[in-house]
């Protein structure tokens, strides 16, 4: 089977979507008003609150939005064959993700780039914004573990795209300082500057192996995981314009650059889809991802179609940038689909790999030998891009492979397979890098807004010691999960809690809504509230009793199974609790006519009476 016709159908899809569905939201739902003052002017202090150009920050969004996930979620959801991944990534991308990410960043504009556990407690209750609270810690640190991982995977003992990576990083800091200082608002020279640098940090990585350098960039994975800490706590202290978002912004459009690179290199070279479309372990047995086909496939995509760590950008840095109300549309509708066509070339390239290259490529050596499989061009590959590539699990190999397999059977390509390998490590890493460190600076605001409610001074973003402290205590955690975990651990906690965030996020917008006397609309939040909260509840409890708790018989990984059915537990009650906390609420509107206003009941059948719901409207 060909990929190009599943390709085209995608564009056109999401194309329609973004033009039709997107502008009825707009419409009937959120009422943009650009005569309203954003957060962004009103609490501009130029740490975190920073009117941003429309374009920058869409690079930001999408970057931070667009981690390890709509990569390596549909590489690893390629186990269970080519159609399952495709649908969903497809379908719950335009119904379920973009209308997620849109409402969610729409409703803390209006909130004054509130998070989603404020808004939570404004429009649900006090209760439902506590616990959002604990489970949102939670998950943020699982999520950024889960994201980490990958690119621990993918660069340890590899001098040249460490060398890449690093690099991007001076380079960030020259971005921000030149256009928001040297040369104030000149975006274009700072794109040209930084695209032509990180293009150039490949081309250099090329030399690094076998010099002096080697050594000083050939890093272990622990090394890989304190370096990263390093990064992301840098990132999320200094001021958003210095580091965060250049990065972001660079990195967002050479993503963008290199997915059309990709969708032309698919249209020309037409790959075949040599996984099945349905493949022998959807019953359940894969060596990869444990469990069947349904409710797996819906949780290990994760990103690619809907995810509640979105939910913590649209409701953290983004906007608290934003410039007017209408380019939310753009931003976070339009983002997302972009990243549903990011996971839709993954699973793509890595569905195009032989089945036998794909699992010696995601299994360990010792597991691949039980599955009687014969690789078919493994060394082959393994000798084009220069490295070893058997038993590197975690996706992100499998697919640099696929993807450089794309890139280089492009007429006059072939020779240039081992660049384009490291251009997809690079390009992968980007991906995560621009994650973990928007996901921490939200992690640290969501830390500060709790122990606020303690000692006030914590409150203030800009208030160094809460910053500090509060940057420390996420990263130790996320750091603490890459350390210990691995992809067959984290990866299915991550999607669960990744996927309840969202069940939460969803019930909160539905419940806005409401209270927004617009409940003829509930059903835009709804429908995908309704299908990803079961999917999710049922996967959460299987990844307890197969996955987690089987660990806690052998001595070796008992702490780790008793720490993973644990954290699921919590994750599982606190989504448990604000859906039926949210249902409470709708029932009290719709049905007893009954809104908590400051306090009080009001009875909402008076005549005259306005909806308090001013999130929307």
């Amino acid at each position: 089977m060909n990929a190009f016709p599943f390709l085209l159908v995608a564009l056109c899809v999401m194309v329609i979507m973004y033009r039709y569905y997107s502008a009825f939201i707009s419409a009937k739902i959120i009422a943009f008003d650009d005569s309203r003052i954003t957060p962004a002017y009103q609490f501009n202090d130029g740490q975190n609150f920073h009117p941003t150009n429309k374009w920058v920050l869409f690079g930001h969004h999408f970057a931070a939005i667009s981690g390890a996930g709509p990569l390596i979620g549909p590489v690893l959801a390629a186990q269970f064959g080519f159609l399952p991944g495709f649908l969903w990534l497809l379908i719950g991308v335009v119904i379920s993700g973009a209308v997620h990410d849109f409402t969610v960043l729409a409703l803390s504009i209006r909130r004054n780039g509130k998070s989603l556990a404020e808004i939570a407690r404004k429009e649900v209750s006090p209760l439902a914004g506590a616990i959002a609270s604990i489970a949102i810690l939670f998950i943020i640190i699982i999520a950024l573990a889960g994201l980490g991982m990958a690119v621990t995977n993918a660069l340890h003992e590899s001098s040249w795209g460490t060398f890449t990576i690093a690099m991007t990083i001076p380079l960030a800091l020259f971005v921000g300082w030149y256009m928001n200082n040297f040369r104030k608002g000149k975006i274009a020279e700072a794109s040209y500057i930084g695209v032509f640098g990180v293009l150039l940090c490949v081309f250099l990585g090329g030399y690094i192996p076998g010099s002096f350098l080697a050594p000083y960039f050939t890093l272990s994975r622990t090394a890989i995981i304190n370096w990263m800490a390093a990064y992301g706590f840098l990132a999320s202290i200094l001021p958003v314009w210095l580091l965060l978002a250049p990065r972001d912004y660079l990195s967002s459009y050479m993503k963008i650059g290199t997915v059309a690179g990709l969708v032309i290199g698919v249209f020309i070279v037409m790959p075949d889809l040599k996984m099945p479309m349905v493949t022998m372990f959807a019953g359940g047995g894969g060596p990869i991802i444990p469990g069947k086909l349904y409710p797996f496939v819906f949780v290990t995509i994760a990103c690619g179609a809907i995810s509640g760590f979105h939910s913590l950008i649209a409701s953290g840095t983004t906007p608290k940038m934003i410039t007017k109300e209408s380019d939310a549309r753009f931003i976070g509708y339009g983002a997302m689909l972009m990243e549903g066509l990011v996971g839709i070339i993954a699973l793509i390239a890595a569905c195009s790999l032989h089945p036998e290259d794909y699992f010696a490529i995601n299994v360990l050596p010792e597991k691949f030998a039980t599955l009687n499989m014969t690789p078919v061009n493994l060394e082959e590959l393994a000798r084009e891009v220069g490295e070893t590539i058997a038993g590197r699990p975690g996706g992100a190999v499998s697919l640099a492979v696929g993807f450089a397999q794309i890139f280089s059977a492009i007429p006059g390509m072939k020779s240039l397979m081992s660049y384009w390998y490291h251009f997809a490590i690079m390009f992968e890493a980007l991906f995560i890098l621009t994650t973990i460190d928007a996901g921490t600076r939200v992690g640290r605001f969501l830390v500060q807004e709790f122990l606020g409610k303690f000692y006030k001074p914590f409150e203030r973003t800009n208030w160094w010691p809460g910053a500090l402290i509060s940057t420390g205590v996420v990263v130790i955690a996320w750091a603490y999960f890459i350390h210990t975990g691995n992809v067959s651990t984290i990866w299915p906690m991550f999607g669960v809690a990744n996927q309840l965030l969202a069940v939460v996020a969803l019930s909160v917008v539905s419940t806005a809504i409401i209270n927004a006397g617009k409940q003829k609309y509930v059903w835009v939040p709804g429908i995908p509230l309704l299908f990803v909260a079961v999917t999710t509840l049922t996967a959460g409890v299987l990844n307890i009793l197969d996955n987690f708790w089987p660990l806690t018989k052998n001595p070796a990984t008992a702490t780790q199974g008793y720490v993973d059915s644990i954290l699921t537990v919590i994750i599982l009650l606190c989504a448990v609790i604000i859906l039926a906390d949210a249902v409470r609420k709708w029932y009290r509107v719709l049905v007893k006519k009954e809104y908590i206003i400051d306090g009080k009941i009001v009875d909402g059948s008076a005549p005259g009476f306005v909806p308090p719901g001013y999130g929307l409207g």
